[in-house]
């Protein structure tokens, strides 16, 4: 087909469209999400992966929790020069990785994908959704995250890598933000993740915080990490096992952390005040973090 008639069919109202140079689109309706990343595909050429956000979605993290827009993100080998162009940003780098195949789309590592992700993102709040879903949801250790970023280019990596930084030590991102509001308490935990049990020797739980004196356990859960029947299994039971040994437990959403703090604080000192009044429940710690 000569090119003459390629250009007539792509006019404005035509049949056909161009969604990225040298690529044509044989409808002229509302291109695909798939149809977009096709294209993007065909105009990069050989040895491309798909990275960034993008590439987060085919993982299977949460839409919800990824930045919104169609923009793609695409590596290709540091020797090739591809402009960037609409929809489409091109990145030369010299760490290709080795891509995996999801839905036949070569796609970066979650790792890889997740840190490529945050290094566009310039405020703290998204790149800190997208770190949490990656490690709750898609199981990247921060250690390793941090590890990524160390490797590639430092442009763009001040908040995730500081994030990242402060939650290696830690069991949860929910946990890293109940470190930051106790500083707030009158009085706060004594211990974090310290494993209790009763008399008995039996396993109670393991609290994200803990007042020995008092006998008050602090748990962050929610179905926002923990996405599996049988997680909310585990926290019903376990906060069965608190109530049967006399523990008073005060649960706390992550998203509240976030959005009211003041009133998780005042929710604590009430806990704090009413298990004060009450004699210490006979349990011990062990393991103290």
């Amino acid at each position: 087909m000569s090119s003459s008639t390629i250009y007539a069919r792509c006019l404005p109202g035509g049949p056909w469209q161009r969604p990225l140079p040298g690529i044509v689109l044989l409808h002229n309706t509302e291109p695909t999400a798939d149809e977009l990343l096709t294209a993007a595909l065909l105009y990069s050429g050989a040895k491309t992966v798909v990275t960034g956000v993008s590439a987060c979605r085919l993982h299977g993290l949460r839409p919800t929790a990824l930045p919104q827009g169609d923009d793609l993100h695409l590596l290709i080998p540091h020797e090739r020069k591809i402009r960037s162009t609409g929809f489409v940003t091109m990145e030369r780098t010299l760490r290709l990785p080795e891509p995996r195949q999801i839905r036949e789309i070569p796609t970066a590592p979650l790792i890889r994908a997740t840190t490529d992700a945050v290094r566009r993102l310039r405020k703290t709040e998204p790149v800190e959704e997208v770190l949490i879903e990656a490690v709750q949801r898609g199981g990247c250790a921060p250690q390793d995250l941090l590890r990524e970023l160390n490797l590639g280019t430092q442009r763009g990596t001040a908040i995730p890598r500081r994030l990242l930084s402060g939650w290696i030590d830690l069991r949860s991102m929910a946990e890293s933000r109940a470190h930051v509001l106790s500083h707030r308490l009158p009085s706060p935990p004594s211990h974090w993740n310290c494993k209790l049990f009763d008399q008995r020797g039996r396993y109670l739980g393991r609290p994200d915080a803990w007042w020995d004196d008092i006998g008050l356990a602090w748990e962050i859960d929610s179905f926002d990490f923990h996405f599996r029947r049988a997680d909310y299994s585990r926290t019903v039971n376990r906060n069965t096992r608190y109530a049967a040994s006399g523990i008073l437990v005060v649960q706390t959403l992550p998203s509240r952390l976030r959005d009211d703090p003041a009133g998780v604080c005042a929710e604590l000192i009430a806990a704090h005040d009413a298990a004060s009044a009450r004699p210490r429940p006979a349990v011990r710690i062990a393991d103290v973090a």
